[in-house]
This record gives structure tokens, C-alpha cells and sequence, in this order.
């Protein structure tokens, strides 16, 4: 999922700006089959990873799903993903990872709709809800993923708390996002104090760089055919197209992306 304003400090603004976007997003985008909302990845040499044909227009994006969620083995296991916007990670996951479950759950009721409609797949289910409250009970999964969209939350220690609720013991918080160089002391400071144990981190910003460079042509086209004129700086930053502010301030390490692995005793 995407970017922040610094200004956009008030937590309920937050929220409801975001309630806001997303929806018309989907109602934009839908025809397109538009299944990612998140920014990409991509290696130096490429991953290479294979994928299927129907697959292949969506790699840079899918390989940032594969390089956050392959930090731990997730066959067999009980998954949530936390904001799955339009579930085109929950689905290749799902395929390709053989949890035997995987839950994706966001904010946006019209995202959970066409998840339902276009993502067809055994133990794969959509369901609506809100980060900072999951509705699920103690102890419920072996791992919980999030993929760049944490930023948007009003409360990130709430929503960190409620994570470390609903693993299990011996889980895993699959994590990657990114903070401005001012949030983040904030940010470290937040997961430091979670109750979960931190395995491995990684500072991604030159392989989502790359992933941003691939998507970039057909993230201009979207947004020119899609979004009317005045949103379309927003859109710009929205989807990493070279040259926005979010673009060049990873350019300039203005900004921090990492990937995390966390467990749970």
C-alpha cells in the first residue's frame, strides 16, 4: 500500500483519508484488474523467480510479496496478511506457498469485494476489518503478514500490539515499509518496544528502486487514463513513478524501505 504525507500527523484524518482513497482507487482501477497496490522489487542480477504467464505482468510487485513472506517457511501454516488491498499478493502466496490457510483482511469493503470476486482459490479467504482491532481471536496464526501499508495507521503500537495478540507462540510477523528520515527514531522506537523478538531486517531501497523503474511506464499509464488531472501528483507518489517525491526522496535516502522478520515466544 503507499504513501503517507508527514503533514497528515492526525490520526483520525489519517483514517479517514485513507478510507477515502482506497475505495475509489478500486472503483477506478477494477476493469484493469489492477491486483497490486504496493510498490516492487526487483534484484541486481533479476531474481529470475519463475512464474506463470498470467503472473508475469505483475513480477516486480509479486517479488516484493516473495521476498517479505519467504523470510520463514510458510507451508502448512495459518497466515494472515493485515491490508491486503486488492489480494494480488494473498493469491500468488497462496498458490505458490501452500499455507494451509491464508486470511487477507483490509480497511477498504469494496477492495474486500472484488478480492472475493476475482480471487478464486482454495484456503483463501477475504474478510473486512481494521488493523489497530483485528477481529480474530488470542493465538489464532502462525504468521502474520504486512506489506507497505503500516504507515497509514493512526496507532502503529496498536496495531503492533494486536499482531503479537493473535500469533501464536513460536509465530512469525512477516513486515516490510518504509518512514521519512524525520519518523524514523519513531518507527525503531515503536518496534523495538513491540513484544515480539526481531530475527533479521534489511534495507531494501535500491531493489525497490528497480521495481519502481519496471513499473514505471505502466503505473504513468494508469494514472493518466484513470485518475482525473488535479489527483494525478498524488497518483504520481501513489505508485512510485519516476521522478515523484517518493521516487527521489529513495534516490536520495531520504527515506528508509525495509523488510523485518520478527517472532513471537
Amino acid at each position: 500500500m503507499s504513501l503517507i504525507d508527514p503533514l497528515f500527523s492526525v490520526g483520525f484524518l489519517r483514517k479517514t483519508i485513507w478510507k477515502l482513497w482506497y475505495p475509489f482507487l478500486t472503483r477506478r482501477l477494477h476493469r484493469e484488474e489492477v491486483l497490486f497496490l504496493n510498490y516492487a522489487f526487483e534484484t541486481e542480477p533479476p531474481l529470475g523467480l519463475p512464474l506463470d504467464p498470467a503472473d508475469e505482468p505483475n513480477r516486480a510487485c509479486i517479488q516484493l510479496y516473495h521476498h517479505v513472506a519467504t523470510q520463514v517457511d510458510l507451508r502448512g501454516k495459518q497466515v494472515l496478511e493485515v491490508s491486503c488491498g486488492h489480494g494480488g499478493g494473498a493469491s500468488f502466496l497462496t498458490r505458490t506457498l501452500h499455507p494451509a490457510r491464508y486470511t487477507g483482511l483490509d480497511l477498504n469493503p469494496t477492495g474486500i469485494a472484488f478480492c472475493r470476486q476475482r480471487h478464486q482459490v482454495a484456503g483463501l479467504d477475504f474478510v473486512p476489518g481494521d488493523a489497530e482491532n483485528l477481529p480474530f481471536p488470542d493465538a489464532t496464526f502462525d504468521a502474520v503478514l504486512n506489506v507497505e501499508a503500516s504507515h497509514c495507521y493512526p496507532h502503529f503500537e496498536r496495531f503492533l500490539a494486536e499482531v503479537a495478540r493473535v500469533l501464536k507462540p513460536g509465530g512469525h510477523f512477516l513486515y516490510a515499509d518504509f518512514r521519512f528520515n524525520e519518523g524514523l527514531a519513531d518507527w525503531e522506537q515503536a518496534l523495538a518496544a513491540a513484544p515480539l523478538q526481531l530475527r533479521h531486517t534489511r534495507v531494501i531501497n535500491a531493489e525497490v528502486l528497480r521495481g519502481m523503474d519496471r513499473n514505471s511506464s505502466r503505473s504513468q499509464d494508469l494514472l493518466v487514463r484513470h485518475l482525473p488531472k488535479f489527483m494525478h501528483s498524488l497518483g504520481r507518489d501513489f505508485a512510485g513513478i519516476q521522478g515523484s517525491r517518493i521516487y527521489t526522496a529513495l534516490q536520495r535516502n531520504d527515506l528508509s524501505y525495509r523488510s523485518y522478520c520478527f517472532g513471537k515466544t
